[in-house]
């Protein structure tokens, strides 16, 4: 790996979680640190790069290296909980690690073990990972017009990515193209190879501050031992997706959270109680009671559903093969529907229940609803309730791809 190992800058030390439950840890003490900042990040859209070096210097980044390779390879159901932790906080922060951490997952599915020996070390020392994937103007999210070509003992790639979530903050800029055969690869380069344009021009009106803009590639070289054949693992059963996609899971269940603490401190402290509720306090009107009871029970069930959906992947982790595989698909479909209509309905209550007060602009109390509802378009839930009931109902196994 030397003509990476050359362009990369000199090694670092994060520190070295020993534990899941140290990694918990870790993550609750960060979150107490960014939740104070979070609503100002927003506010003024400041980008988190000294949380996101806070973060990098934690060890968190690294909690899924195997252990082969010096990491802890933490259950999936602490991953997602780790991101939970960290989204209820300030999702932003919580989001740009999702596409670290899938990126870890294809290396640990397809990449040689040279590359895996560098690249976990990478993160083991800090390193951070951003996407360049998902392109605009395509037929699908699925097509890609990228393309990396031969030239000597490498290649060279060509294209534009949008929804670049992460690379602001990246050490390594991971492309998805498409080679001379329409197969996807994956390739590490460093931030400041020549031919590399980050622009910041993410303009949603939800997780702002993911810096989740448009990466230019023109001519970028890049090592052959630097690029890993991603479509490999979508031929035969893995869990790349699956790890992705509970990830995204944890992102909503944390925002949803965060709008339940809200609503119960709105509620308590501030909201008035309807008129003809015949009650003192609003906190006392049983319809209020009895639509956070609703809330609170369902959180409880998302909760579960996405712990038992780490389970899931972690048994097919442990032994991969197309029953494994699908299992942990289906269940992870699962959670992300549950997160996903759960996190749209408590950020919708925290107002039905805080009243027309909450939507002061200086409370940004909006900013929940604003990034659940952009998170939540990343895969839409109406595809994943057809994979469901079409295995069910037809026997007809999932799709194998990045969003299942």
């Amino acid at each position: 790996m030397s003509s990476v190992t050359t362009l990369v800058q000199p090694p670092k030390v994060a520190n070295r979680i020993a534990s899941e439950e140290e990694a918990l840890s870790v993550a609750r003490a960060l979150a107490t640190e960014f939740a104070g900042g979070a609503s100002r990040r927003d506010f003024e859209r400041a980008l988190p790069h000294e949380e996101l070096d806070r973060l990098s210097d934690s060890g968190l980044l690294a909690i899924t290296v195997p252990a082969e390779y010096g990491g802890i390879d933490v259950s999936n159901a602490v991953l997602a909980e780790v991101t939970a932790i960290l989204s209820e906080a300030d999702s932003s922060i919580g989001q740009i690690p999702q596409n670290h951490f899938y990126i870890l997952e294809a290396l640990r599915h397809d990449g040689s073990e040279v590359q895996k020996r560098f690249y976990f070390g990478r993160a083991l020392a800090g390193d951070r990972f951003g996407n360049a994937l998902s392109e605009v103007g395509t037929k699908t999210v699925g097509d890609y017009n990228t393309r990396i070509t031969p030239d000597g003992a490498g290649f060279r790639i060509n294209g534009r990515k949008f929804y670049s979530t992460g690379v602001l903050f990246a050490h390594w800029v991971t492309v998805f193209a498409l080679d001379d055969q329409d197969r996807l690869t994956m390739s590490f380069v460093p931030r400041d190879t020549d031919g590399i344009e980050i622009v910041d021009d993410w303009d949603g009106f939800g997780q702002r501050t993911t810096g989740s803009g448009t990466t230019i590639l023109r001519d970028v070289y890049v090592p052959a031992d630097a690029v890993v054949p991603h479509q490999k693992g979508f031929e035969r059963p893995g869990t790349i997706g699956s790890v992705g996609q509970i990830i995204h899971a944890g992102v909503d269940l944390g925002i949803a959270r965060a709008a339940f603490k809200e609503l119960i401190g709105y509620v308590r402290d501030k909201a008035r109680p309807w008129m003809d509720s015949g009650v003192e306090r609003a906190a006392d009107d049983p319809l209020t009671i009895a639509r956070v009871g609703d809330l609170a029970i369902r959180i409880e069930a998302a909760e579960a559903t996405v712990e038992r959906a780490g389970r899931k992947i972690d048994q097919a982790q442990v032994s991969l093969n197309a029953d494994n595989a699908v299992a942990a698909t289906l269940a992870v479909a699962a959670a992300k529907v549950l997160t996903t209509e759960l996190v749209i309905d408590a950020t919708n209550v925290l107002f039905e229940l805080a009243g027309t007060s909450a939507t002061k602009r200086g409370l940004n109390l909006e900013r929940h609803w604003r990034n659940a509802r952009t998170h939540t378009l990343h895969d839409p839930v109406r595809w994943k309730y057809h994979v469901v009931g079409n295995y069910h109902l037809n026997d007809v196994i999932p799709p194998k791809n990045g969003a299942l």
